[in-house]
């Protein structure tokens, strides 16, 4: 893979996951609001506790909800600020890890993500992995998951 296709790999991958991110903040947004509407919708009944139990609930879900909707908005504004316009030597934010069957791309904790039929792993930079990860270089060798595992690139 040359200069160009590394640079268009990360971009690619960064765009990814602001995608991803932004369909995560739409879901736990709608799911804040169907939640406030259901505990609004609540209705009295000769058992008030059951109707303040209802409401308590459905407002215990809203929250939560918002709780995911903020933390998903701070993923993505972290994402939004990570740089892929160079390439990197080390393991740092925005840096790509190649291995030889998965890929990691330090930018926020995404998960594991199929990405064109390649296995991705989206990385915190604060994740201990990414600790584990720091001052290797291509050639290097670390365990994820029980495995050891061979850097082929990073950039």
């Amino acid at each position: 893979m040359d200069h160009t296709e590394k640079l268009a790999l990360k971009a690619a991958l960064k765009q990814y996951g602001l995608d991803l991110i932004r369909r995560r903040i739409e879901v736990a947004r709608q799911a804040a609001g169907q939640a406030q509407e259901a505990a609004n919708n609540e209705e009295k009944s000769s058992a008030g506790d059951k109707y303040e139990t209802g409401r308590a609930m459905g407002h215990l879900q809203q929250e939560m909800y918002a709780r995911q909707q903020a933390e998903y908005e701070r993923e993505y504004t972290a994402l939004h600020q990570i740089r892929t316009e160079t390439l990197c030597t080390t393991p740092i934010p925005g840096a790509f890890i190649q291995c030889a069957d998965i890929g990691f791309f330090m930018t926020a904790g995404l998960g594991k993500q199929t990405v064109d039929g390649n296995i991705i792993l989206f990385l915190s930079p604060t994740a201990p992995l990414a600790g584990a990860l720091q001052n290797k270089r291509a050639g290097d060798t670390f365990i994820f998951n029980g495995r050891t595992l061979t850097i082929e690139d990073i950039f």
